[in-house]
């Protein structure tokens, strides 16, 4: 018999929704489905570097450029609105193509407004119920719900209750949506392992401005007093490393060489997005945070975990060595989730039609 053919189709916006995807696809085959990935850009090159062996197809990019000033992020971002938009409706044409292609039976879009259709069962991942846009927030979270509404269940990768890591974004007051708390994902695990680094930092999100925070933390570690492993965050053909005074850099990694890394690091310094304070929290590591500018939704996530005690962070352009004296001086984050997601059951979806 012919496995189910599931889409698994993450955003293109940095590496955290293709990353957080892994688990799933892993999980999706276990579970004797056969999984399609589809995205486009940086995302969907991940993915198949991580997969060679599954069905990759690419969607329409969302050209969504990024300003480079924090401060004009948000009005960049809202007059590309009508790009997104046009975008949201090429991809829902082409994935109503692909159901009868692919013999596609089930839908799982992280963040993918325009990945669904009423002919087979459609899954939404997202951690914001509530999209931060400063004054905006309102009319931000409104769209987002109306797209929401269009999938079967919205799946949110944290827990319901408190502790959680999401905070406000993931979790509103009441609502009318159909969500599940699936538990925080990641495809990395703790390991026991000597720790040969004294810092691991590991790069992501949109361009301009993870080349500029990479441009500023190549000049302000030149004199850090210790060992560091530098993951740039750039998808290409080959793996590249360097290495230059006490720096080792690569391009990027896999998942089983970043799961060695960051078991092999003592602290790890990064942006504040959500994919990466799950993958810390999985592995109960201690960090530093530097926030995307003008992103919201990280800025909100780096004050909170600070307020909380739990891990330090800066502003891009204040950061200097000397704050990663800080982190022990914080908690860390810890795993919020005591038991792993039931997968067989929130599977039952595609069973289900």
């Amino acid at each position: 018999m012919r496995k189910k053919r599931i889409l698994v189709a993450p955003l293109n916006w940095g590496l955290g929704h293709a990353t957080r995807c892994i688990p799933i696809i892993v999980v999706l085959k276990d579970n004797g489905f056969e999984p399609v990935i589809a995205s486009d850009g940086v995302a969907l090159a991940l993915l198949k570097k991580e997969f060679p062996d599954l069905l990759a197809l690419e969607l329409p990019s969302y050209k969504i450029q990024y300003a480079q000033n924090g401060e004009n992020f948000k009005w960049k971002l809202f007059k590309q609105l009508p790009n997104m938009f046009r975008a949201v409706r090429n991809e829902q044409k082409q994935v109503e193509k692909w159901l009868t292609e692919y013999g596609i039976e089930g839908i799982i879009s992280d963040n993918r407004l325009g990945v669904h259709s009423k002919k087979v069962p459609s899954v939404f991942i997202t951690h914001q119920l509530n999209v931060l846009t400063g004054n905006t927030s309102w009319f931000t979270t409104k769209i987002h719900h109306w797209f929401i509404e269009k999938f079967d269940i919205c799946w949110v990768p944290d827990v319901s209750g408190k502790p959680n890591l999401s905070g406000k974004l993931g979790h509103l007051a009441k609502t009318e949506l159909n969500i599940r708390y699936i538990g925080p994902l990641s495809r990395l695990h703790k390991k026991p392992m000597e720790e040969i680094y004294d810092l691991m930092v590991i790069l992501s999100g949109p361009e301009p401005q993870r080349t500029l925070l990479e441009n500023k933390l190549n000049e302000e570690l030149k004199n850090y007093d210790g060992k560091i492993i530098f993951i740039r965050g750039v998808v290409e053909n080959e793996q590249k490393i360097t290495s230059r005074f006490n720096i080792t850099s690569y391009n990027f990694m896999n998942s089983s060489e970043l799961e060695t890394a960051f078991n092999q690091s003592k602290m790890v310094l990064c942006r504040s997005g959500y994919t990466t304070i799950m993958d810390l929290a999985h592995l109960d590591k201690k960090a530093f945070f530097i926030p995307t500018p003008g992103q919201y939704e990280q800025e909100y996530l780096a004050k909170k975990l600070k307020k909380k005690g739990l891990v330090p962070s800066c502003k891009q352009d204040s950061f200097k060595t000397a704050h990663l004296l800080q982190i022990d001086m914080y908690k860390g984050l810890q795993n919020v989730l005591k038991e792993a997601p039931d997968w067989p059951e929130l599977f039952g979806l595609f069973q289900s039609k």
